[in-house]
């Protein structure tokens, strides 16, 4: 089941989960560092996720955001965004948003 977040309630929302995981890509393989993401502006900051990260993001702007739910039964979020490196950061201009539990 998968609930749209509006970009706007987004800060919102993000105050109900705790770290979770930039996912980026390069030729073919994924990488996903734990992280946390502050709100400011519309844009989310990622502060100093290391430098395989903003290679990534330098050669591939598409980014995901994963967020585990905090109980088992919980809803994950989910955002996808466009990355970039700003100093040792990434910022994430977020595109879409969505809350999402497994099916029972």
């Amino acid at each position: 089941m998968s609930i749209p977040v509006d970009l706007a309630d987004l800060p919102t929302t993000l105050a109900g989960f705790d770290r979770g995981y930039l996912l980026t890509t390069t030729e073919g393989r994924v990488k996903a560092v734990s992280v946390r993401a502050v709100p400011a502006d519309g844009l989310l900051r990622i502060a100093a996720p290391g430098r395989g990260s903003l290679a990534n993001v330098a050669a591939n702007p598409v980014v995901t955001l994963l967020f585990p739910p905090r109980e088992a039964a919980g809803h994950a979020l989910l955002v996808d965004g466009t990355g970039r490196g700003e100093g040792d950061d990434v910022v994430v201009t977020p595109a879409a948003a969505v809350l999402h539990r497994a099916a029972s």
